[in-house]
């Protein structure tokens, strides 16, 4: 397999080379040149295409309002900085040991 030489960056460039890197751009695009995504292709356009965010565990997450005492949500988050987890973990760590404590079975 060839490799591809490298190319200096485009600010190093003189006009002439700068021309020939980018010469590509100036023709038109034409759709007889395009073709169906390859399987890798198409995963990584759907990677790309996913939001970011949480990753979803159980069910899922709901964002709710709650009203906490400031000096019991201060204490809270020093705790979960001291044993390296966020607020909502710590949290629903101790949902689930109140639920357990009362009988109740606690799903992951």
């Amino acid at each position: 397999m060839r490799q591809k030489t490298r190319q200096k960056p485009y600010w190093e460039m003189t006009t002439r080379e700068l021309a020939e890197a980018t010469k590509e751009f100036d023709e038109e695009l034409v759709i007889d040149k395009c073709k169906p995504l390859s399987p890798e292709m198409r995963e990584r356009w759907e990677h790309a295409k996913r939001k970011v965010g949480r990753p979803k565990q159980g069910r899922g997450a709901r964002v709710i309002s709650v009203s906490v005492e400031r000096d019991l949500l201060a204490r809270s988050d020093a705790l979960a900085r001291r044993i390296g987890i966020s607020r909502a973990a710590l949290i629903s760590r101790g949902l689930k040991a109140v639920l357990a404590a009362q009988g109740q079975a606690v799903n992951v």
